[in-house]
Parts: structure tokens; sequence; C-alpha cells
């Protein structure tokens, strides 16, 4: 499995037991890297619960997980209308003929156990239908309250398996929320579960915030703060609630960024006019500037080994993706296609670079290899903008706004895509939304 423990939000032990696994010999498998047009059906059955509590546990588990295995895109769940056999217990074997009858697949068994006042205990088990073979075996006991979270760590378990790569439901998303009339826009930030749920807001209004995103190795967040209109770049600990301000800079400061081993934080600074990047250690509160050259150097995200940049420079005469070492030597363009090119952002796999696009006056999401290599555009609006890589490198998140007239537009929104363009849909905020940051996977 992917974690042996994990520290839960509410800062509670959850313990994992692994059932005995038969390995199948004709095993199901979806290939995630090609277009997956024809989902693969998943039957999940009630599990098997005594008291109307956990029956109600039951339900909404399953929910939970139905939910993120089909907003993947690559399963679909069989009606239930449709299942032959029901199960009293999680150790009755599976009838194979009647759940192949109806054409399922893969078939998830499990239960649900209530242990005294507060604590809860889920069991799952994963079967291939047609190899008649059982894939996966989890148990995981913790407090009622974190049944959600179980439910995400079980989706990803079963896509892990079916897969072969990581899941990325058990993480979060921090993004802009923002209410107001345009002209004075309030912009919070907030964080909220991968599928909106458990929303809560993490500042109050008073001060515009901007472009969150998080650490790679612990649950905090940096972004962009104006505070009586000085640029402030903030550390934000989510577990713990504490914000510490890492200084404040005279001119602009855009898109601060951490390292991929959590350690400083890069971003682009304006001074006497002109922009460049620089590295802030966090230890020592000492920024070290990268670049020097008189255009515009901004947006820049280290690759996940840490030693390259990507970043956006108008140096060539107009906006386009370059790289560096992470000294800032050997600089060298990538993009070379038609229109403006920003907001680059390194996959965690370390093979793609997502970036928007504007061209003829619309806007694109798209990905390209480090080498500028394979450039595909994969959405299209009025506006989409700021792609964030799901920690797996299979999904991304952006937010876009529509012009619904000549004068009006869309609120704006977060949507989602998988890496081949297929599967676009829409992240549900209380209000509108912009500029999201996915989290890794949760510890």
């Amino acid at each position: 499995m992917r974690r042996v423990s994990w520290l839960l939000v509410s800062l509670l032990a959850l313990f994992s037991l692994g059932f005995s696994c038969v390995e199948a010999r004709a095993e199901i498998k979806i290939d995630i890297a090609g277009a997956k047009k024809d989902p693969l059906p998943v039957a999940i059955p009630d599990f098997s619960a005594e008291t109307a509590k956990e029956k109600e546990l039951s339900k909404q588990i399953i929910e939970v997980v139905s939910a993120d295995l089909v907003r993947s895109g690559l399963f679909s769940i069989v009606d239930k209308n449709s299942y032959i056999q029901s199960f009293d217990s999680i150790n009755v074997q599976p009838n194979f003929t009647d759940w192949q009858a109806i054409k399922s697949q893969a078939l998830v068994q499990g239960r649900v156990k209530v242990i005294g006042a507060n604590s809860v205990r889920v069991e799952f088990r994963l079967w291939d239908v047609f190899a008649m073979s059982q894939m996966q075996g989890q148990a995981f006991t913790t407090e009622i309250t974190n049944w959600r979270r179980i439910s995400h760590m079980i989706a990803d378990d079963i896509y892990e398996r079916i897969t072969g790569e990581n899941g990325y439901f058990d993480t979060r998303i921090v993004y802009i929320a923002e209410t107001g009339i345009a002209t004075n826009r309030i912009k919070r930030l907030a964080i909220m579960d991968q599928d909106g749920e458990n929303h809560k807001f993490l500042t109050n209004g008073e001060a515009m915030v901007l472009t969150p995103r998080f650490s790679p190795t612990v649950q905090q967040i940096v972004y962009m703060s104006y505070y009586h209109d000085t640029p402030r770049v903030y550390i934000f600990d989510i577990e713990t609630g504490r914000q510490e301000r890492l200084g404040d800079f005279p001119g602009m400061t855009f898109a601060p960024r951490f390292s991929p081993d959590g350690k400083s934080v890069i971003m682009s600074m304006s001074k006497n006019g002109n922009s460049e990047i620089y590295v802030m250690n966090l230890s020592s509160k000492k920024a070290k500037r990268i670049t020097y050259h008189p255009a515009i150097d901004t947006s820049p995200c280290f690759s996940p080994d840490g030693e390259q940049i990507v970043f956006n420079s108008d140096r060539g005469g107009n906006q386009q993706l370059y790289v560096m070492e992470k000294d800032g030597s050997k600089v060298k363009r990538i993009s070379f296609g038609e229109g403006r090119y920003a907001t680059p952002v390194w996959s965690p796999r370390g093979d793609y670079i997502a970036f928007t696009k504007m061209l003829n006056g619309r806007f694109y999401i798209g990905v390209m290899h480090p080498d500028g290599s394979g450039e595909r555009l994969l959405s299209e609006d009025y506006l989409v903008e700021g792609p964030t890589w799901s920690p797996n490198g299979r999904v991304l998140m952006y937010f876009r706004e529509s012009r619904t007239g000549r004068k009006s537009h869309s609120p704006t929104k977060i949507y989602s895509i998988d890496l081949t363009g297929y599967n676009e849909r829409q992240v549900i905020t209380p209000v509108e939304a912009s500029d999201p940051a996915w989290s890794p996977l949760l510890p």
C-alpha cells in the first residue's frame, strides 16, 4: 500500500490492517495513458452491517467511493437494481457467475462495524470478477467522524490496484474564494476536499489574498496577501492554523511556490521596475536572486527533483516559457507555438509542464514535455487559467470564466480535466472560485 499509517486531520492515529490476497491470474487493468471512452464497470453492493448506524455509514461510504471512481472518468458503477447476489458477511465468497452476468468486471465487498461510542472499523475486498480472484483487501479503524476520509482512501486503493497508478482522492484543494461586486472584490483563502466537501474559509477577507500553493512535504500553504497595499508572503499551517509572515516586499511580488523539499520558496519580485526570480531559504529568510535580465521573469516552478526551474519571460519579445538550472544558468526557451504562454507548472511525475496559453482572444490550458515537444491543448474558453496537478500527475484543475453576452460573464468556477483531454468536470464551491492548488496525498 502507498501508506502504512496516517495522521488524520483530527490528529488521530489511523491504523491499516491488510487481508491476505490471492493475485488474479488474468488481472483486469486500465491503461490510463490513453483516452478511456469505456469506463470499467464496478459493482459495489451494500457493505455488511448490523445496526441502523452501521447501515447509514455503509450507505454514505459507498456513495463517496462511487463518486470518486466515477469522477475519475475511468470507472462506472453497475446499477444496484441489477445485482443478483447480496452479502450478509464480508467472508462470503462471491458467486462470480452472478456478477459476470451483469457485466461487472470488478466487485467491491465490505463491512462496517461500529466500535464503542465513537470508533468504526471499515473493511473492504476488491475482486476481479472474470479472473475470480481477490485483488486487494484492507481494513481501517478510526473515529466515526473520519468516515469520509476512509471512503477516499478506499477509492484510492481501488484506483491504484486497477490502474497501477497512485490515487488522488485523499487530497485537498486550496483556492481563492471570491465574493462581491467587480469593483470591490473580496478574496479569501479557502480549503476543501478534492470533491468539494469539508469546505472551510481560512482568512476573513480583510486583506486580499492571491496564489496559494501547497508545500510538497507538509500541510502548509504559501500565499500572497496585500495588507494596506503592501505585498506580503505568508505561510499558513493547516493543522495548527498558525500563520507566519515571511516578509514585506516593496514593489510587486508574484506567485510564491515551495521547492520540492519544502525548505525554500521561489517567487518573482520586482525591484526598480525589473521583475526577477528569487529563492528564499525558509530557515534564514534570506532571498537569493537567480535571474539577471531586463525582461520580465515570473511564475517560476521547480521540477520534481529540484534541479530545474520553468518560468515565463518576455525576454524573446513576447511571453514564452523557459527552463533553467536551479542556479539560474543554462536558460533555454521551450515554447515556440503561436500565442503567449504563462503560469507553467511542472507535473509531479516530471513528464509534463502544464501552462496557460493566450491566442486570438481565447485562453487555453495545455501541456508539453519539458523539452517543449508534444504540446497539446486540453481546454478552451473566454478565460481558463491557473493549472494545478493532482499528486499522481494524471489530472489538472484550473479556473474558468465563460462569456454569456457581449458585456457579461459567467461566475468564475473551478474545473478538472484528465491528461488525455477527456472528462472535464466542474468542482462545486459555495462561492466563485479561482486559482486552485492541489495538495499532495494527505499524510
